[in-house]
């Protein structure tokens, strides 16, 4: 018989890691719903042309195909999400007629990304998402409100005491266009990772 070895970046867990991780969802759950939102859930593939959609994921998406298709069935172009984003913009626009706005939803589904593994970071992952989402404007109100949910979620886990900060990508645009860098989005990038690979 062949030894099988694990595939890196998939987790799989031991029973009482499983229950940790059932303990904070359960928790997480409880908050979000608290605070009046409500659970949704979307399907693990979108056409490949909407998961392009957001720009610079193409490395990050698996294409799912059948084994054999079928000749009198053509083979359709899927992939998995890579995170909750895209499937939530697209649940909302196909469900407008049967929501009701602003829509407090949350969803703690799996997500898939085709990038290296490492500590901390895995192919395949729970991500937990929650937003407001209005046909018109929003009060700041709402990301307060998120704000405090995440701080009561982690003020209930037996973590020491964590501090928020709080950022706006719009402040550093508007600074490096006054400073007249053209290459805002990669400037960007290059900031976010700025703790990861150093100056």
């Amino acid at each position: 018989m062949n030894m099988l070895t694990s595939i890196s970046g998939y987790p799989e867990w031991l029973p009482e890691d499983r229950l940790v991780e059932q303990s904070l969802i359960s928790l997480v759950q409880s908050k979000f719903e608290l605070f009046g939102f409500a659970p949704i859930e979307t399907r693990a593939v979108e056409p490949i042309s909407t998961l392009l959609a957001k720009g610079e994921t193409d490395k990050e998406i698996y294409i799912l195909r059948r084994l054999h298709t079928p000749d009198d069935e053509p083979d359709q172009d899927i992939g998995l999400h890579f995170d909750l984003t895209v499937p939530s913009a697209r649940y909302v626009i196909e469900n407008k007629n049967q929501l009701t706005f602003p829509l407090r939803r949350y969803q703690i589904q799996k997500a898939w990304r085709g990038e290296r593994p490492g500590l901390g970071r895995y192919r395949e992952f729970l991500q937990a998402d929650i937003d407001v989402v209005a046909e018109g404007r929003l009060s700041i109100y709402h990301d307060l409100e998120i704000i405090q949910i995440i701080s009561e979620i982690l003020s209930s886990l037996p973590i020491p005491q964590v501090r928020i900060f709080v950022n706006n990508r719009k402040i550093l645009e508007g600074f490096y266009r006054s400073v007249g860098n053209t290459r805002v989005a990669e400037s960007l990038r290059i900031i976010d990772k700025l703790p990861k690979i150093g100056e």
